[in-house]
């Protein structure tokens, strides 16, 4: 059976509850959006379970149809289609960015915030906005990012959910971290801890959310600013096995900063057989966001003497392309 059918099919399995899940703001029974809408948020909820590279191509496909759609609709359909547009190039640029494609990512996301700044909607602005800032945070662009959340809040003006306060916060924190700055990440961290702590636990997450924030992702923000940082204690003091849950390619990345962390306190076996194994899903996937964290947990280690662990880590590294 090709991938496409498989697919296609589990997209349409998947219709119904993601269409309670993320519903259309403007209006839920608006024929063409809403089946658009639909189509997205089951690629995104595919995206949990299935290698980045094998949704890149269906998506783009999917999000050109919107395109087309869109500039062939009326003026007073115009701005709903518009909004889905931004919905789908969003999701091309998160493909993208674990492929590790940056460039590509960053057109996407680009292409997004357009979308949604002509879609008239400051929420979904706020959101891909923060989409774009979280990219640069992972990227090491922390100024970049954090002039992102500026322009994120600035967008939500007085509508602001709980679940956008408690993200934003968590990316700031780790644009923070990405700049070095200790003080400032723990205090977005706090924010963002108080915040998960208002939103309402029996409701689904309002749209463009699909996924609830939990305190988890919180601690797992934690654990990453501390692998930046340098900081061990801070990385092994959560419950690393308890936080590494979810989506397989995040994982291995949260997998890499434990790592980090084991790294930064000398534990160098142990380091490696974690980052080995985070590798393994990488590889697997075939990841290029992975393997070029895997790579720079390696950049961090200089030595003459390498154990055999990282010798064995070399070997696996080496002639990977991606």
């Amino acid at each position: 059976m090709h991938r496409r059918t498989i697919l296609g099919g589990a997209v349409a399995t998947m219709a119904a509850p993601v269409l309670a899940a993320a519903p259309d703001t403007h209006d839920p029974t608006s024929g063409q959006a809403a089946a658009l809408r639909l189509s997205t948020s089951a690629y995104r909820r595919l995206d949990g379970s299935t290698p980045s590279r094998y949704l890149s191509e269906p998506v783009k496909t999917h999000l050109r149809l919107i395109q087309t759609i869109t500039h062939q609709a009326t003026d007073s359909d115009r701005s709903r289609l518009t909004a889905v547009v931004s919905e789908a190039a969003s999701l091309a640029g998160w493909l993208a960015r674990y492929m590790g494609d940056n460039g590509s990512a960053r057109t996407w996301y680009g292409t997004a915030i357009k979308a949604a700044r002509s879609a008239g909607d400051p929420l979904l602005t706020a959101y891909q906005a923060g989409s774009l800032a979280q990219f640069e945070a992972h990227a090491g662009n922390g100024v970049q990012a954090l002039n992102l959340t500026t322009r994120a809040r600035r967008a939500l003006g007085d509508r602001r959910p709980a679940v956008a306060d408690a993200w934003l916060s968590n990316v700031e924190a780790l644009a923070h971290a990405a700049a070095g700055d200790q003080r400032r990440a723990d205090r977005a961290l706090t924010s963002s801890r108080a915040a998960v702590a208002t939103i309402p636990t029996e409701e689904p997450p309002p749209w463009p959310w699909v996924f609830t924030f939990a305190e988890t992702k919180v601690s797992a923000a934690r654990v990453a600013c501390g692998a930046r940082l340098g900081l061990p204690d801070r990385v092994l003091s959560e419950d690393t096995e308890a936080l590494a849950t979810g989506h397989a390619e995040q994982r291995a990345l949260l997998v890499l900063d434990i790592a980090a962390g084991h790294l930064a306190g000398g534990r160098v076996e142990a380091a490696f057989a974690l980052a080995s194994r985070a590798l393994d899903t990488g590889l697997k996937y075939r990841s290029g966001r992975i393997v070029e964290r895997a790579r720079d947990v390696r950049r961090t280690l200089t030595t003459t003497t390498a154990p055999k662990a990282v010798r064995d880590f070399d070997e696996r590294l080496h002639g990977v392309y991606l």
